[in-house]
């Protein structure tokens, strides 16, 4: 049973946030620059905005800077985009290894911290920091934030709509949306943990940002960066 007089605790993550490839596989991901510089190979941004989150929350930071191309830590086990084109295929030792090495490391990692605020009496709002391409298969994502949550969790619900209204407050030109460009239940990492947890004691929510502030404006990409983080602090 959740006690709403609980203390809240944050949890700050970024399953994307690099294009690195271990030197044991690059040989695998050789003439393969182009996409691994691109939005399929990471999240531009995401490692950045979650690191000043986690600092202005004073809250742990979980972070990766593998490539999602090796292996997508947002994915769960079992879904065809776990891995990648270039990775799919490896014998199955290999796969097992990476998922060995790189996957259940970091997922534990989070999952642990979360179990472990819970069980001290908390309850734990989980931020997972990603941002999106402007455009995907030729048409024009419709929003410029995105805030990410399953509408049957009541406690997420309220969190989004008060950060969504603080956004617009403080950003009257730009479109914030809710479970947009993804919707919040789809197959992801907070996905799963909603599942570990009791409802009411985990909240997950995925801010999603469009890349074209950090690619092409890095300085309105920062005013945007200390508007959300402000927003975020006042609302939560």
């Amino acid at each position: 049973m959740t006690d709403s007089t609980a203390p809240v605790c944050f949890v700050v993550s970024c399953e994307h946030g690099g294009n690195r490839i271990p030197p044991a596989y690059q040989l695998l991901f050789r003439d393969h620059e182009a996409v691994l510089a691109s939005h399929r190979g990471y999240d531009p941004g995401a490692l950045l905005m979650a690191k000043a989150i986690a600092q202005q929350l004073n809250a742990p930071l979980f972070a990766a800077t593998t490539s999602r191309l090796l292996i997508d830590l947002n994915r769960s086990m079992g879904h065809p985009q776990l891995f990648s084109e270039i990775t799919r295929n490896l014998p199955a030792a290999a796969r097992q290894q990476i998922l060995t090495r790189y996957y259940r490391p970091y997922r534990q990692r989070v999952e642990t911290a979360i179990a472990q605020a819970i069980q001290r009496g908390s309850r734990v709002i989980h931020l997972s920091s990603h941002s999106f391409t402007p455009q995907l298969h030729g048409k024009v994502r419709k929003a410029d934030i995105g805030l990410l949550y399953d509408p049957a969790s009541e406690w997420e619900q309220s969190l989004c709509r008060q950060w969504q209204q603080s956004l617009r407050q403080e950003l009257p030109g730009l479109t914030i949306r809710r479970n947009y460009p993804y919707t919040g239940t789809a197959d992801g990492f907070t996905a799963y943990l909603r599942r570990r947890f009791v409802c009411g004691w985990y909240a997950g929510i995925e801010l999603e940002v469009n890349q074209k502030y950090f690619l092409d404006d890095r300085r309105k990409w920062r005013s945007l960066r200390r508007i959300i983080v402000a927003t975020l602090f006042k609302t939560f």
